[in-house]
């Protein structure tokens, strides 16, 4: 009989086929330590292996995957792995496709989520400044949580039995898994740009701290004090903690609680309502019989009952003013006469016929003396002059040349030394009543006396 032989790309893929319509290896679980990991391929797909004592299974991370893990993978590390198995044809070698590993116990989870707050801290998100207040009554209530599940109808039955005016919006989200935080960061966005909610409410029930993970991813608390919109947040139980919980501006123990703090009591408002109008009724009943009873008191007043009351003082006041104005005037007008009487007897008194004679005589008598003071100063002036013509005749040159003196001169210079001229030279000598033109024929030098 001859036998059909296959060949190994035939035998790989009914192999491959297998492994995918296998309903059992189309999500497994699998449990084991990392072993040839490189980390320097943080930026690329991952390939590597997870082994126990026993066995040793191929694995792949793909890179969208290794992106949303919260801690760093590491040689060594015990891990909990979920995907899929199928093989690669090109090799036959079956592995495990990844789509969501962690490592093994809370320990590492612990640790990222420590990281993750210390930062956020460090950069402000957690500031109580920037914690916006939550509307007191508001209109519009937007709820991030699953839709289904008695998160949200513990959320609406509150607020309905509390404040059922308020209008819900539902935006349905993933709130536990490897989708979950995406899913949670989208409907953040999407209830805060509507612009019209007043109040957000991001909603979990219980759960493990890993289902609680995807509240502690730095995105999530991000996209949370990112919101333009209070938000208020209630995730787990009262004793749990997220990163949520913290960048939240309202942080609530429970989701029954959330929507207690995000509406008031209706029936408490309205009994407040009430409360204030029947105390601005009674004040207001108060002030109106208050002002009543002064109405009434003035209608008894004699200025109602006898007006011609309200200005008789007046008129009595007006009457005394108009007197005591005439008196004044009458007083001043008899003082200003005495004044001008007064006046025209010193006016009298004052002749300028007296004064103008008196002036004038005043006025010969120093025209007079001026006369006679200028003849004389003229006559001492004459006198100094004639004195000081004298004195300049006597010092003149000519008045000694007339003494028979004469002045030698030589090329325009005066002659006082013999030694200025010498033979044959010719000297111009001026005389009083003229100038002698001669030549030197000899010098002699006259002995001095003793």
């Amino acid at each position: 009989m001859e036998q059909d032989y296959l060949t190994v790309s035939q035998l790989t893929t009914y192999v491959k086929r297998k492994f995918d319509y296998d309903p059992y290896l189309e999500r497994v679980f699998v449990k084991g330590e990392i072993s040839n990991y490189n980390p320097k391929r943080r930026n690329s797909h991952q390939y590597f292996s997870i082994k126990d004592q026993g066995a040793k299974l191929s694995a792949v991370l793909f890179l969208k995957e290794q992106r949303r893990l919260a801690v760093e993978l590491e040689e060594g590390m015990s891990v909990l792995a979920v995907g899929r198995l199928s093989v690669y044809e090109k090799t036959g070698v079956y592995q495990l496709y990844i789509d969501h590993i962690e490592p093994e116990g809370l320990g590492q989870l612990y640790a990222a989520y420590e990281r993750t707050k210390k930062k956020l801290a460090e950069e402000g998100w957690f500031d109580a400044e920037r914690k916006k207040p939550l509307v007191r009554f508001p209109k519009k209530i937007g709820i991030i949580t699953s839709q289904s599940g008695a998160v949200i109808q513990d959320i609406r039955t509150t607020i309905e039995r509390r404040f059922p005016i308020v209008q819900l919006y539902l935006f349905p989200t993933v709130v536990q898994g490897d989708k979950a935080a995406d899913s949670i960061v989208n409907s953040i966005r999407q209830a805060d740009q509507m612009g019209d909610l007043d109040t957000l409410i991001v909603a979990r029930g219980g759960g493990s701290f890993e289902d609680l993970f995807p509240f502690n991813e730095e995105r999530v608390a991000l996209a949370i004090a990112h919101a333009q919109t209070p938000i208020i947040s209630s995730v787990g139980h009262e004793t749990d903690t997220t990163l949520a919980d913290l960048a939240a501006d309202v942080r609530a123990a429970t989701p029954t609680a959330a929507a207690e703090l995000a509406v008031p009591v209706l029936i408490e408002e309205n009994g407040k309502i009430d409360l204030t109008r029947q105390r601005l009724i009674q004040a207001m009943t108060a002030l109106i019989r208050h002002q009543k009873e002064r109405v009434d008191r003035l209608e008894q007043s004699y200025i109602f009952r006898q007006p011609r009351r309200l200005y008789d003082g007046y008129s009595q006041n007006l009457d005394q003013l108009t007197t005591q104005l005439i008196q004044i005037v009458d007083q001043q007008v008899k003082d200003e006469k005495q004044q001008v009487a007064l006046l025209n007897q010193q006016l009298k008194g004052y002749n300028p016929s007296a004064h103008l004679n008196q002036a004038n005589r005043d006025i010969t008598q120093l025209t007079h003396q001026l006369t006679r003071a200028t003849k004389q100063v003229i006559q001492n002036e004459d006198k100094q002059i004639n004195h000081l013509i004298d004195s300049l005749d006597y010092l003149s040159p000519l008045k000694i040349l007339s003494r028979g003196y004469a002045i030698a001169q030589t090329e325009g210079t005066v002659v006082k030394s013999i030694k200025q001229v010498k033979e044959n030279d010719v000297l111009a000598i001026t005389v009083s009543d003229g100038q002698i033109t001669a030549q030197v024929q000899s010098t002699e030098e006259r002995e001095e006396e003793n």
